[in-house]
């Protein structure tokens, strides 16, 4: 199990970087919106990610985050029933951590549908069966709050109110982080928007 990787970050795309190793071998991991906007726009050497290798029939991926807490709510998600890593991603694209953590305890539905492929009875389904299984991880500060990751979660909230699904607002919302300095809100909003 591969669980964590230090190297040189090599590239940073929409929903994936690639990180070379000492030995001199590249991976390619995936990661949410949420770790993505926190990770440097440029290439860094000494760059270290957990990481979580799933394998299924067809596929082995690493998926990659900045903190263990991360790490292990993602592997919470996927130990409830009908999510998959695209939804579990999805979910920690769409929520920062401690605001899923929040969702899930709280049995919050109307936030858990909003995730794109997480309907009214699936939202509740993960919602039952994790409420008092994240309790540990609602401890510390928000891991985004302060920084890019409230303004990524705000202007995709923004695009779907302007009528883009999930799924467009989420990838003009990465698409504009990728290798653009930005500001505020705003600027992220009018760039995703200019970038469509």
């Amino acid at each position: 199990m591969i669980s964590r990787l230090r190297g040189n970050l090599l590239t940073r795309l929409d929903d994936q970087i690639e990180v070379e190793t000492a030995s001199g071998v590249v991976y390619e991991v995936y990661v949410p919106l949420s770790v993505l906007e926190r990770i440097p726009e440029h290439l860094i050497t000494e760059f270290e990610i957990y990481t979580l290798q799933v394998v299924r029939d067809d596929s082995i991926k690493l998926y990659g985050f900045l903190e263990s807490k991360e790490r292990e709510l993602f592997k919470r998600l996927l130990g409830a029933s009908g999510v998959g890593p695209k939804v579990a991603l999805a979910m920690l694209s769409t929520y920062s951590s401690l605001r899923l953590v929040k969702a899930l305890m709280e049995k919050d539905i109307a936030a858990l549908s909003q995730v794109s492929g997480v309907g009214k009875k699936t939202a509740e389904r993960i919602s039952l069966e994790l409420a008092d299984k994240v309790e540990d991880l609602a401890d510390g500060p928000d891991l985004t709050s302060g920084s890019l990751g409230s303004s990524s979660q705000e202007a995709v909230a923004a695009l779907i109110a302007l009528g883009y699904s999930f799924v467009d607002a989420d990838a003009a919302v990465r698409v504009a982080l990728e290798g653009e300095n930005i500001g505020n809100t705003d600027d992220l909003i009018r760039l995703a928007l200019s970038k469509r």
